[in-house]
């Protein structure tokens, strides 16, 4: 179809949509007042003729006429058009038929109540059948000669590619490719594994085998790229089909994320796939409505809100339009980066964002009276193990004093609920940052025994993507031409997004019950080795691994339940509940010794007993 005539008919779209569909209905009501009269002769060479004398013209004409005036006019408020819904898709073609349908119902009422009807009354009932038909039939066969793949015009070269996944991100792949002016990659085939898509085609693209076909259709095409279009498939699947594609020297890549996927999919939204998509891809269903009850309107705070944790918290509970979302941090810089990612303005002068640290009691004691929030996320915390080993004294001060100090002024300022990130390093602890957030989890439930509210801590293992995370690691190492350093072959670590962490944190705080540990289900442990040899495969280069040998306080397995713990989940199938033993108190918090410090947050931990009936007193005095 020529450039020239395409380019016309869009400047001029509604003129030209108007006349279509009047056109459409005045040959519609010609052919079904003839069909009515049986006056039309239809010859075997489909030659179509009518009786001057038997029509009756004049009235089929005023028909039409107000037929199309009706059309235009319903058209025109509902913005048809005007290109409301896009040219021959569902939604448009629903339109028309909307719009037809009751511009017949009125056209056959006035040709009822005349008199005289000006043509048989049934014939209008049966123009508006032939008028749709009339106006879809140019309107798809627009989509297709217009729409489809064409050459572009800026001499690139196009890249064909293979999309795997024929569902609705596949095809809304395949139509933003097309559409791509630069034309930068080609579709040229699907493939899916679901028998009931054998003979799919959408756009010119046909599906032409399972994902086991891969290596002979990319043969076929001459293809060396693949497109994992399934941004619903688990970490499991995808790492399948990425090896799949690997085995026959395919390059990957993938789309991000169903929650990533705000507006459908998209050609910018293609990217290399990353260890994350491997590691980290698991399917979270969430409560709504039980999540919005506790955050919608209500003054939330978010302590570490600038740290990786509390900056995706900050702006997962902003989803949920709280009353008042107070982020609390010690980083100014951080601060800032969070609100550009929230609304883009970082408005630092808002008195929603708190520059403080919790290791301040008193300073806790003026935010929470200044706020009042009700709802609390205490997520400020130290978190590298070998740094808190040589320095225990500051794990202390932030994560259990300053854990205390936070539980303090919730507690004296009525705070409703009140959720403690923990870690899986405080399940049977073996190191500094282990011990000191058991310690938290131990404060935490003893607060749910004293004060009013509820209060939970929620535990989970590595966040993929977080500073200081083995992953930026890895690929800072890899950048630098190596050597991947790697503790031990066999170590291993649990892994989930950021994303789906606090997904589940939000959604354990909804179902949490007074002094527990929710635990969140990360899937099955990774082996850290098998993780630094595909960021390396992915990388392309030849890079060394070096075993470095597992340092103090580190595990070679971790775990998310203590040994005495029970894995039960009466609620959600992926966070378990697991009581502590909220009778025991932990006093005389006052580090001035390092060594001591260690040694008494060991002796806490092992002194707690794990049955939530005893009454203890635990006591540690830091005095060196």
């Amino acid at each position: 179809m020529g450039n020239k005539f395409v380019q016309s008919v869009r400047a001029h779209r509604v003129i030209s949509l108007m006349t279509l569909d009047s056109c459409a209905w005045l040959v519609a009501v010609f052919v079904a007042t003839g069909l009515r009269l049986d006056t039309l002769d239809i010859s075997p060479t489909l030659h179509i003729a009518a009786s001057r004398g038997d029509i009756p013209l004049g009235g089929a004409l005023i028909i039409a006429l107000v037929a199309a005036v009706c059309h235009n006019a319903f058209a025109w408020f509902l913005r048809l058009p005007h290109g409301r819904n896009a040219i021959g898709g569902f939604e448009e073609v629903f339109a028309i038929g909307s719009t037809i349908f009751a511009s017949g119902v009125v056209v056959t009422i006035a040709n009822a109540v005349l008199a005289q009807s000006l043509v048989p009354r049934t014939s209008v009932l049966v123009a508006s059948m032939i008028a749709f038909i009339l106006a879809c039939w140019p309107r798809a066969l627009w989509r297709v000669l217009v729409t489809q793949a064409r050459p572009n015009k800026f001499g690139v070269v196009t890249q064909p590619v293979i999309i795997v996944g024929a569902g609705s991100a596949g095809r809304d792949l395949v139509g933003s490719m097309q559409r791509d002016p630069r034309q930068t990659w080609t579709p040229v085939a699907f493939v899916d594994d679901d028998p009931r898509k054998k003979h799919f085609r959408h756009r010119g693209v046909a599906v032409e085998g399972t994902t086991h076909d891969l290596g002979r259709i990319a043969v076929r095409h001459a293809v060396d790229t693949v497109v994992l279009a399934m941004p619903s498939l688990d970490s499991t699947s995808l790492k399948k089909l990425y090896d799949r594609a690997r085995a026959v020297d395919l390059n990957v890549k993938v789309l991000p994320g169903v929650n990533e996927l705000l507006d459908g999919a998209r050609m910018s939204d293609v990217r290399d796939i990353a260890p994350e998509d491997l590691l980290g891809r698991h399917q979270v269903r969430t409560d709504i409505e039980s999540i919005a009850e506790y955050l919608t309107g209500r003054r939330v705070l978010v302590t570490g809100a600038g740290g990786s944790i509390g900056s995706e918290l900050c702006r997962q509970i902003h989803r949920f339009a709280p009353a008042e979302l107070i982020m609390l941090d010690r980083d100014e810089s951080a601060l800032h980066a969070l609100l550009l990612s929230i609304d883009g303005k970082a408005d630092l002068d808002s008195p929603n964002v708190v520059l403080a640290n919790i290791r301040e009691a008193d300073r806790m004691r003026e935010v929470f009276s200044e706020h009042r929030p009700e709802v609390v996320f205490h997520a400020a915390a130290l978190k590298h193990v070998n740094m808190l080993e040589r320095h225990p004294g500051e794990a202390v001060k932030t994560n259990v004093i300053g854990t205390q100090n936070v539980l303090d002024a919730a507690a004296e300022f009525g705070v409703t609920r009140f959720v403690n990130i923990s870690t899986d390093k405080a399940a049977d602890p073996e190191n500094a940052l282990g011990y000191s957030k058991r310690i938290a989890e131990l404060q935490t439930a003893h607060h749910g025994l004293t004060a009013d509210g509820t209060y939970i801590s929620v535990r989970f293992g590595n966040v993929l993507g977080t500073r200081g995370s083995v992953l930026k690691t890895f690929a800072s190492q890899i950048k630098a031409g190596g050597p991947v350093t790697v503790t031990d072959p066999d170590v291993t670590r649990y892994f989930m997004t950021v994303d789906e962490a606090v997904q589940l944190v939000i959604q354990a705080a909804a179902i949490g019950r007074d002094g527990e540990v929710l635990v969140l289900d990360m899937g099955e442990p990774k082996k850290i080795l098998d993780v630094a040899h595909q960021m390396i495969d992915q990388s392309g280069e030849r890079i060394p691994i070096i075993i470095t040998g597992l340092k103090p306080g580190e595990k070679l397995h971790e775990v998310l339940f203590g040994k005495d713990e029970v894995d039960e989940r009466p609620v959600h199938p992926l966070v378990s509940h697991v009581a502590v033993p909220r009778n025991h108190v932990v006093e005389g918090l006052v580090e001035t010794n390092t060594d001591a410090s260690l040694d008494a947050m060991r002796k806490i931990c092992q002194s707690v007993k794990l049955h939530p009936g005893d009454s203890d007193t635990v006591s540690a005095n830091y005095s060196g």
